[in-house]
């Protein structure tokens, strides 16, 4: 198979072609493409988190304990929480992104099972857009498209790597098809990622009429009140 270097290689690669494409041809903000390549790079290492203690989940779980709060602030600022809340939520998230994401995974999980599949890409990307924070959906959608692209390259590199040489002849190798697969061969990883799927969705499907709203709300708070110390001035 694929050794960890070659992963992140494509993945990276992948990632600057993204970016670059979403710069020159859709004039998305520089900032952006670079995130949404950094993000795309990455990702190329995410289904490897199933290998226990090995260097994706210790590269994986440091880079989300550091990112996953920061993308988080613009959400947590709309939601009118203090600097001081908002410094100790992040905290509060790499700590548990990183030791205890990272020891659950290690316990609960198996190496080219769930996490080496179609679904499970689609589960990082839906999670992806949920911690991505703005209010244009189609940025969201675009790094979490990021995510799902480079979390793809790696089952697709998996899967060419299963394929080998061998006198004079093509041979398929016993971990064909266990990467770029629908279902595993046991009932409740599948029955729990689909689960997973279905919730993700429905917040994917809902979220942002409920930010909406929330920043609809807080708008109108605020002219309220504005509105209302504007009165106390006049009289």
């Amino acid at each position: 198979m694929a050794g960890f270097r070659t992963h992140i290689t494509f993945s990276t690669v992948l990632g600057a072609g993204y970016g670059t494409a979403a710069y020159m041809l859709y004039d998305v903000p520089l900032p952006t493409c670079i995130l949404a390549g950094g993000l795309c790079g990455v990702s190329g290492m995410l289904p490897d988190v199933d290998s226990n203690a090995g260097r994706p989940l210790r590269e994986s779980m440091a880079f989300a304990a550091a990112v996953v709060p920061m993308m988080l602030v613009d959400r947590f600022r709309h939601l009118g929480l203090s600097s001081e809340s908002i410094v100790l939520i992040g905290a509060g998230l790499y700590l548990l992104i990183r030791f205890g994401l990272g020891k659950l995974l290690q316990d609960y999980t198996v190496h080219r099972g769930m996490f080496h599949s179609l679904p499970a890409a689609a589960i990082a990307g839906e999670f992806a857009f949920l911690v991505a924070s703005g209010e244009d959906v189609r940025i969201r959608w675009y790094k979490a498209g990021a995510v799902v692209i480079g979390y793809v390259s790696h089952l697709l590199l998996d899967e060419i790597y299963s394929v080998e040489w061998h006198r004079g002849r093509l041979r398929l190798k016993h971990s064909f098809g266990t990467a770029l697969k629908l279902f595993g061969s046991k009932w409740w990883p599948n029955v729990s990622t689909f689960l997973k799927l279905a919730v993700l969705t429905y917040l994917v499907l809902k979220e942002p009429g409920w930010m909406r709203e929330h920043y609809n709300q807080g708008i109108d708070s605020t002219v309220q009140t504005a509105t209302k110390a504007a009165e106390r001035v006049l009289r």
